[in-house]
């Protein structure tokens, strides 16, 4: 059974984007390249939420993306995405198809498909979701050593309390730390 791996930078006080969406503060260095790179290997599908998806469409589908890093820009561009939104018109990006609602059967059907790993990039409202409905199993939280004091926080309206065990912890040179975690049930 595939995995869904949800993978964000996070501040430490919580906030995976600013206020307007910025994500200008990632702290990003050939050592956190590298990470990256040796992951998506694993990766064979990318789930969104609108905001995420426009965001990346927009970068990774442009000539400046393929010019700075081609084969993190290849992976982007070549993985099958799937994009939850009620207000998107369409996907039109590389390999991408429109989802509107999260549909918590159709989501244990897309993991007990053969094939590589699913990751969820981002996406803060898609992460809560999943979260509440139990479809995540692992937890890739690149805590970056900066803080917001505001922004969008990586869960939203979670009520329910939810244990995690630490699976692995890894340092990065430039000050982030990788904290891995699955859910305890």
């Amino acid at each position: 059974m595939r995995k869904i791996i949800v993978l964000n930078y996070v501040s430490l006080d919580g906030f995976i984007a600013g206020n307007d969406g910025e994500t200008d503060w990632f702290v990003w260095d050939k050592e956190v390249e590298n990470y990256y790179k040796d992951f998506q290997d694993s990766i064979g599908t990318m789930l969104f939420g609108r905001s995420t998806y426009e965001t990346m469409a927009n970068y990774w589908a442009t000539s400046t993306a393929a010019s700075e890093d081609p084969e993190i820009t290849n992976f982007m561009n070549r993985t099958k995405k799937f994009v939850f939104s009620k207000t998107l018109e369409k996907a039109d990006w590389n390999n991408s198809e429109l989802l509107g609602e999260i549909v918590p059967a159709e989501i244990v059907k897309m993991k007990e498909q053969s094939g590589k790993d699913i990751v969820i990039y981002g996406s803060g409202s898609i992460v809560s979701q999943f979260t509440k409905a139990s479809l995540i199993d692992e937890y890739r939280i690149m805590l970056n050593p900066i803080t917001l004091g505001s922004g969008k926080p990586l869960l939203q309206n979670v009520e329910d309390k939810f244990k995690l065990k630490l699976l692995d912890t890894k340092t990065f040179n430039c000050g982030n730390v990788l904290l891995r975690y699955q859910p305890e049930d």
